[in-house]
C-alpha cells in the first residue's frame, strides 16, 4: 500500500485545480488546500474552491493577498474591468508571475504543517501560453524551494502531460461536480460563456465528449 503523504494543494476552485483535488484525495492522501484572493475580479473562485474542499472533509485555507492589485491593476484583465475581456488567448489575461507567488506561500506553508509536498493544476495545454505552467518552471522553483527551506520540498504539477480534455475525463470517472466549480474570469450569476477562460472549458468538454454541466451566459 502506498504511504499516506500530506500534501499542500493550491484550489482555485476551477476544473483542473478541482480535478486534482478529488484525485489526490482518492489517492489516501491528506490534502491541504490552500486557495487566493488576489484581487481578481472572479472572487467566485475562492468561494467554489470552499465547497470542493468541504466536499472532500477539509477545508480550503483562503490568503488574502488582495493587496497585490497595487502591483498588477492595469495590466491584467482579471483584475481591472475597464479592460476589454478576450474570447482567445492574448497576453493581457496573465498576471505576471502568479503561480510563483502562490507556490511561495505555499511552501511556506507546507513547512509550517510539516508537508513534503505542493501541487497545483497547471496542465499540457496551459504550456505553450504561461510560461509558469510549464514543467521547467516547476523544477526550477522546487530547487529554489530547497535551497531556500533546507527542506526536502516536493513541487509538482501532475498534469504536466495532461490536455485540458484528459483532465475532464479524468476528472468525470472521479465524480467531480464540475457544475459548482467556476472558470469564467468575470462575476456574474453564471459563466459568461465568452471569456478566453470559458471557451476553454467549453473546448475541453466537447473535445472529451462529455456533457458540459456548465451553465453559460451565451
Amino acid at each position: 500500500m502506498a504511504s499516506i503523504e500530506k500534501i499542500v494543494l493550491v484550489l482555485s476552485g476551477g476544473a483542473d485545480s478541482s480535478t486534482l483535488a478529488y484525485l489526490t484525495k482518492s489517492q489516501g492522501h491528506d490534502i491541504y488546500p490552500i486557495s487566493f484572493n488576489y484581487g481578481q475580479i472572479a472572487s467566485k473562485e475562492t468561494n467554489s474552491a470552499e465547497i470542493i474542499a468541504k466536499n472532500l472533509g477539509t477545508t480550503a485555507k483562503v490568503i488574502d493577498v488582495s493587496t497585490l492589485k497595487q502591483i498588477f491593476g492595469g495590466s491584467t484583465v482579471l483584475m481591472d474591468k475597464s479592460m476589454a475581456m478576450p474570447a482567445q488567448f492574448e497576453s493581457k489575461v496573465i498576471v505576471p508571475f502568479r503561480n510563483a507567488i502562490f507556490l511561495s506561500i505555499a511552501v511556506a506553508y507546507a513547512i509550517t504543517i510539516g508537508a513534503k509536498k505542493i501541487i497545483y493544476g497547471a496542465h499540457k495545454s496551459d504550456s505553450p501560453f504561461y510560461p509558469d505552467c510549464r514543467k521547467e518552471f516547476v523544477d526550477a522553483f522546487q530547487d529554489a524551494a530547497k535551497l531556500g527551506t533546507d527542506e526536502d520540498i516536493t513541487i509538482e504539477n501532475p498534469f504536466y502531460n495532461f490536455s485540458k480534455a484528459d483532465i475532464i475525463r479524468k476528472g468525470t470517472t472521479l465524480k467531480v461536480p464540475y457544475e459548482i466549480t467556476w472558470s469564467c474570469y468575470l462575476e456574474e450569476e453564471q459563466h459568461c460563456g465568452a471569456c478566453e477562460s470559458c471557451n476553454n472549458r467549453k473546448n475541453a468538454f466537447k473535445e472529451a465528449q462529455i456533457s458540459d454541466p456548465t451553465k453559460y451566459s451565451t
